[in-house]
């Protein structure tokens, strides 16, 4: 199905009914914000004529406020199911540009795109899956949630165990309704956690698919009185959410990472994008793992010794080769969350593993055993120092985005450390 223009955008509008049209876009955090028209104001919206505050997109530390424009994607006009078909409600993505018309720099979509362009000029091209973990929980009397799961099911349970199971369904439907392709859902191992699996695609739609993702599953937990949450890490003593990006790089038609002559299957390039990725693996932690509770996920069980390296067998490794061959081939990477930009993670996952290509590095030694000192940074303060120290990360991001990330992230991990914890005053009131 090709896109729509602007004009049938317009026109499909009329069709459904539609009184609003919200202007979505993913702040520099990774927050998926609107700003929200009247149909009548659609076709200035089109036009880019609907400006903002800067603030909103870069936070308000610091920051040298400007006048920035909402400019709407037609291909990504939908209209949410959920609503009424008379009044309805529909939606398009926007990137951010200035009173010229160029993009603006602290638009995470737009720099996306340039690295679509970059890997598209070497002749590649990505896809992505995503396996997406999250939980739900009960509310309070006034919608609140609480730390109570939804129910006490396990891995891949059937109802009565799985009492999520009706929710579930309907956020599948409600996905596959707004040209989603789901390929599987199931209860996770977590009381009250579940999973979703989107099929791949080029990385700006699943960019543009994930941030989608979060609000409809929120929104749909909602009118079954829950609460969805993409905490990496809201239960101590259970495994967190994560959320899994399958990869697969291809050259004229043909799977590049594929070679049955190569180790483990892998081609030389797969080897030297699998390089770039790992080479930069510290400080892709501070965008891909963005929350002080992210690290906490990778501190339990079954991930408690997250390895920069690859393996086909050892989960402990970020990446992982799967056992299909062939056009089947692909990696895995396994330590992101959902509460990650995905459009900063897709950008930098591109960037990196396309240098490892073009400094033609080989394929790393296979983390067929854990190896301590080869561990991602333990902590959100070790994983900005490592951001902080990663020159081509910098460049690769720019210098609002960067800046923005880091003073907003420091602030985070300020805050935290400043903030004191009831278990130290279980701990120390009564004994020191």
């Amino acid at each position: 199905m090709q896109p729509l223009t602007a004009r049938e955008v317009m026109e499909k509008a009329q069709e459904c009914h539609v009184k609003f049209v919200r202007l979505q876009f993913t702040d520099i955090q990774g927050s998926f914000k609107n700003v929200a028209v009247t149909v009548e104001e659609l076709e200035r919206a089109l036009q880019a004529k609907i400006s903002m505050d800067s603030a909103v997109l870069e936070g308000q530390y610091g920051v040298r406020q400007r006048d920035v424009f909402l400019k709407p994607d037609p291909s990504t006009f939908e209209v949410f199911p959920w609503r009424p078909r008379e009044g309805a409600v529909a939606r398009l993505i926007c990137d951010v540009v200035d009173a010229a018309g160029n993009a603006y720099p602290g638009c995470v979509r737009s720099k996306l795109k340039d690295s679509l362009a970059r890997l598209e000029k070497n002749h590649f091209e990505l896809t992505v899956g995503a396996e997406i973990e999250f939980f739900l929980f009960q509310t309070d009397p006034q919608g609140h949630p609480i730390p109570c799961t939804h129910d006490n099911a396990g891995l891949c349970d059937l109802s009565p165990a799985d009492l999520g199971e009706n929710a579930r369904r309907d956020m599948v439907l409600t996905l596959e309704e707004m040209g989603f392709q789901v390929v599987s859902s199931h209860h996770e191992s977590a009381p009250g956690q579940h999973e979703i699996v989107l099929r791949e695609e080029d990385p700006l739609g699943m960019a543009d698919k994930i941030a989608t993702f979060k609000f409809v599953v929120r929104t749909i937990a909602q009118r079954h009185g829950l609460h969805a949450s993409f905490m990496p890490k809201p239960l101590a003593e259970h495994n967190g959410s994560g959320m899994a990006l399958n990869l697969c790089l291809w050259q004229e038609g043909n799977n590049a990472l594929a070679d049955e002559t190569g180790p483990c299957g892998l081609s030389a390039q797969a080897g030297s994008f699998i390089a770039g990725i790992t080479g930069h693996a510290s400080a892709l932690t501070a965008i891909v793992n963005p929350l002080v509770n992210s690290y906490k996920r990778l501190g339990c069980s079954h991930l408690d010794r997250v390895l920069k390296g690859w393996s086909e067998g050892n989960r402990n490794s970020m990446i992982r080769v799967p056992g299909q061959r062939g056009n089947d081939t692909r990696i895995v990477l396994r330590n992101p969350d959902a509460t990650c930009n995905p459009y900063l993670a897709l950008n930098l996952i591109m960037q990196t593993g396309l240098r490892g290509i073009e400094q033609g590095l080989p394929l790393p030694t296979s983390l067929d055993q854990d190896v301590v000192d080869r561990r991602v940074p333990g902590n959100l303060g070790e994983a900005l120092a490592a951001l902080l120290q990663d020159q081509y990360i910098k460049e690769a991001l720019g210098e609002v985005i960067f800046e923005r990330y880091v003073d907003y992230k420091k602030r985070e991990w300020d805050e935290f450390h400043n903030y004191l914890h009831p278990w130290e005053l279980d701990k120390y009131l009564t004994n020191y």
